[in-house]
């Protein structure tokens, strides 16, 4: 008989998020993953600014459609007294409160983490900042290509003919993960001694700490990693190159008998075994444009099929360079089931990709993306608000109009 499979982890934990845009968001929605019930409180006449981000998924965000499956949005305008007497409700049932307000804004709404915590003892609040709640920076507004620039990490990306943004809202997701893995270690440490202790992340902490690499390198060595584009400014060779079929190849090299492979299968040159120039990793990187040469050279003898089969006879990692449509219809994620129709506002639905950690005789939750406001009178009625109360907050602009 085959049994049930099991409760979701985080099955009875609400949380309650004030968010926007993607760090905040982020977080939020692997804890509904997890089986949490997420209330998304948005601001009436549109909610979520990310919502209007672009219109590309049916008319839906793509920003907005990949953050917030399986939540419940509310509409409210915490201006109104009346609208944060809701949100105060709210939270008396929830055991999480997420936001990520314009700097400031929180307190001044008397939603600090030490205000919270004397109303709310056993809530757990996630504060997501841009350079966090307090020093020089406390009052900035910042942006995900903002942090970019102040960690150092769009001087490390681009070529040699310029910087480059990285191509996805990497300090957002950096932050969204610490704040998503915090939230889990303050539910954990309630569990396990009854204190709710409070979270605070912000984007530039946590995107300094994927700088940790080559801010010791700096540090230590001098200079700063240079831009090689697909080239690691570190190890050599480790980059990408051009088949004679005019398609990119990518190939890492990460030791010695590695080394000893490459030259001795696939570039039919055993003698750059001994040769002084490439002896060790460092060498290699200091005569990277000689080993470069060789390299390419050899590439540009063999197709990118033929360069792949005799990289991977040579146990060397290979990866062909594929845009986002060679990656939509990767076959890894195909054959291992990755993806799950999940609906949208307007009654589409869109593939979503599952959680990337499996919990062995668990399934993630992958419900529905809702509409702005959509949840909104039936949490109100849970909270004890009839109809009339409802209707009432609806003519005042506390809620969304219908």
């Amino acid at each position: 008989m085959t049994e049930p499979p099991a409760a979701r982890p985080l099955e009875g934990i609400t949380v309650v998020s004030v968010e926007q845009a993607v760090a905040a968001p982020f977080a939020t929605r692997q804890l509904a993953d997890l089986g949490a019930r997420v209330i998304k409180v948005e601001r009436p006449g549109g909610g979520d600014f990310a919502r209007r981000y672009d219109t590309t998924v049916h008319g839906e965000s793509s920003y907005f459609v990949w953050l917030n499956r399986s939540k419940e949005s509310v509409t409210l305008d915490l201006k109104s007294p009346a609208g944060r007497s809701v949100l105060e409700r709210l939270l008396a049932r929830a055991d999480v409160f997420v936001q990520n307000l314009a700097p400031g804004a929180a307190a001044r709404m008397g939603l600090g983490a030490e205000a919270l915590a004397e109303r709310h003892p056993s809530l757990i609040s996630c504060s997501v900042s841009g350079y966090g709640t307090t020093g020089p920076w406390a009052d900035r507004k910042s942006y995900d290509l903002l942090v970019q620039c102040q960690t150092g990490l769009v001087s490390l990306t681009g070529n040699e003919h310029g910087s480059a943004r990285v191509g996805v809202s990497v300090a957002d997701i950096a932050a969204g993960m610490y704040a998503y893995s915090g939230i889990l270690t303050a539910l954990f440490t309630r569990a396990t001694t009854g204190v709710a202790r409070a979270v605070e992340v912000s984007l530039f902490e946590a995107l300094a700490e994927w700088m940790g690499q080559p801010a010791y390198y700096t540090r230590f060595g001098g200079t700063q990693p240079p831009r090689l584009g697909t080239q690691h400014a570190t190890i050599a060779p480790y980059g990408a190159y051009r088949a004679a079929d005019g398609k990119d190849v990518l190939f890492s090299i990460q030791n010695e008998r590695e080394w000893v492979s490459l030259c001795e299968r696939f570039l039919g040159l055993p003698e750059l075994v001994t040769d002084p120039r490439f002896a060790t990793g460092s060498d290699r990187v200091a005569h990277r444009a000689e080993l470069n040469t060789i390299v390419a050279g050899r590439f540009g003898e063999l197709d990118s099929a033929e360069a792949t089969r005799l990289l991977d006879a040579a146990g060397i990692a290979n990866a062909g360079v594929n845009d986002v449509d060679d990656f939509l219809a990767h076959p890894v994620l195909a054959e291992r089931g990755r993806w799950r129709d999940v609906p949208i506002p307007g009654g589409a639905t869109v593939p979503a990709l599952l959680p990337p950690a499996d919990l062995a005789g668990t399934s993630p939750r992958m419900d529905a993306v809702p509409a702005v406001g959509e949840h909104t009178d039936s949490v109100l009625a849970e909270l004890g608000y009839g109809a009339s109360d409802i209707a009432a907050l609806r003519v005042d602009g506390v809620i969304q109009a219908g």
